[in-house]
């Protein structure tokens, strides 16, 4: 039995009191972005009333804003498990990142290299790498996918794999499908080939623990604004990588890779986000800690935060994937096995026999229930699964602060809109 206690969490959440016509409103939306607690709101808000300055000021406030981005980067070093906090670069979003240090990585390969990406991957691990491809005569590769599971075929990745592979750009998880990537074996086997790996970790960083040294990375990006923070996009790169690559930046520029002034007030936001993390860890991480002998402090907080989320979101998915199985004519695309919930985060893609899923979407949302539709920039993946001319897919997205009685109240309202489509098949009939 999980011990994190999600109303204790919600509570901090102000969002998370809407309501639509006197009911709460369900947030299942949060591969999207998800809500944040209130000390993030405040950490914004207080910037702007006590720190607002820029960089390297002889001033109060320029030192107060330093030290704030400095202490940020440090906790966001904790969360990532990164060895120094200069390898932490932040930016305005994950996507516009990658395109920049793309750029640099490319700078350094000629004609005939080659760089694989995924099937499964989110549009801003792919595109990038096929615009600085065709700009420097660049070969991309693609790995394919397992159709029936969503899973990464790995085979085709040795498959492609060869000795002029310079870059293999991989998800951590699918946004599209829940879908965890064998991480660390896939960097070991791009390593293996004299290749670098480029880890996109948007859609994991909110539902596991992430530590680069172990999975040997040498770049991983994710957006805090995915993990409970602002719109701000964090880049880790390996110091012995970024310091032989070029930059493209101002001559004065401090960072090499952080161009123009930085969001300093999300980058405020995104130390509290941290610290929200690492509060769930001490408050509901104990049963944990004998797992992570070397940690201490605000690390061994993050990691235990980390397990006790994804142990309680193991249970809500569960709930929700046994509810789904009972209604006729919802398909889940992915993995389906509930003795393979920890190869899955707790996001699911749904279609509905007769039933477009923007109209899906729209029902929920009439009853104050939250869900995306579409592709979600997982293009290639909805192609694959022939779902892209049909509208995609309905993607519900399960984070800590829901709750079992709101997955419920999903498949209860689930169960209305089928029972209605079906009533109305049998009744034309």
């Amino acid at each position: 039995m999980a011990t994190l206690d999600p109303y204790a969490l919600r509570a901090e959440f102000p969002a998370l009191e809407v309501e639509l016509d006197g009911v709460p409103v369900v947030y299942l939306d949060a591969p999207g972005g998800t809500q944040v607690p209130r000390r993030v709101i405040d950490a914004v808000s207080g910037y702007f009333r006590e720190s607002n300055a820029n960089h390297e000021g002889a001033f109060l406030t320029s030192r107060r804003s330093d030290e704030t981005i400095d202490e940020a980067r440090r906790a966001v070093a904790d969360l990532l498990g990164a060895a120094s906090p200069d390898e932490v670069k932040f930016g305005a979003n994950m996507t516009t990142l990658t395109q920049h240090v793309s750029r640099s990585i490319a700078a350094t390969l000629r004609p005939g290299d080659e760089v694989l990406v995924t099937v499964l991957d989110h549009e801003a691990n792919v595109s990038p790498w096929r615009h600085v491809a065709a700009d420097r005569g660049l070969t991309v590769r693609t790995v394919d996918i397992h159709h029936e599971d969503c899973t990464l075929d790995l085979d085709d990745l040795d498959a492609k794999l060869g000795s002029h592979t310079r870059l293999v750009a991989v998800g951590y998880a699918s946004n599209a499908t829940g879908t965890i990537n064998p991480v660390r074996e896939i960097v070991g086997r791009a390593h293996a080939a004299g290749a670098l790996a480029y880890v996109d970790a948007v859609h994991y960083t909110p539902h596991g623990q992430i530590d680069v040294q172990d999975i040997d990375a040498d770049f991983l990006v994710c957006s805090a604004y995915k993990w409970f923070g602002p719109h701000v996009g964090v880049l880790y790169g390996r110091a012995a990588v970024l310091d032989r690559l070029p930059s493209y930046k101002v001559r004065p520029a401090y960072d090499r890779f952080e161009t123009g002034t930085l969001n300093h007030e999300g980058i405020a936001g995104t130390l509290a986000a941290v610290d929200y993390l690492a509060s769930i860890g001490a408050r509901f991480g104990a049963e944990h800690r004998e797992r992570f002998p070397g940690a201490a402090g605000r690390v061994l907080d993050l990691r235990c935060g980390m397990a006790a989320i994804a142990e309680y979101e193991r249970l809500l998915a569960g709930r929700l994937m046994d509810g789904l199985a009972a209604l006729p004519g919802v398909r889940l695309w992915g993995i389906r096995d509930p003795g393979r919930m920890s190869e899955r985060t707790p996001t699911f893609a749904l279609t509905f026999d007769g039933l477009h899923p923007r109209r899906v979407a729209e029902a929920l949302g009439s009853r104050g229930i939250f869900v995306w539709d579409g592709d979600f920039y997982a293009q290639a993946l909805i192609e694959r699964l022939g779902r892209y001319e049909s509208g995609g897919v309905v993607r519900i997205g399960l984070v800590h602060y829901n709750t079992t009685g709101e997955v419920d109240r999903l498949l209860e309202a689930l169960d209305g809109i089928v029972g209605r489509i079906a009533g109305g098949i049998a009744a034309s009939a």
